[in-house]
């Protein structure tokens, strides 16, 4: 999966970001377990998972504040 551009996350409308935000915090929520258990392979993947939940919320965050 190709990290996200925060060009691209601001082309999308707020419900494609929520739909988005949801499926990524489902990800990293099974990125966390497989880790705990020693599955996971690419731990990098953990750390770009969280950092687009990030970029997500805050271009949320910035809408919601009229920005």
């Amino acid at each position: 999966m190709v990290a996200l551009r925060i060009a691209e996350v601001r082309q999308k409308t707020d419900d494609e970001l929520a739909s988005m935000l949801e499926e990524r915090a489902r990800e990293r929520l099974n990125l966390r377990f497989r880790q705990a258990t020693g599955e996971l392979e690419n731990t990098a993947r953990a750390r770009e998972a969280r950092r687009e939940i990030a970029r997500i919320k805050t271009v949320l965050n910035e809408r919601a504040k009229g920005s």
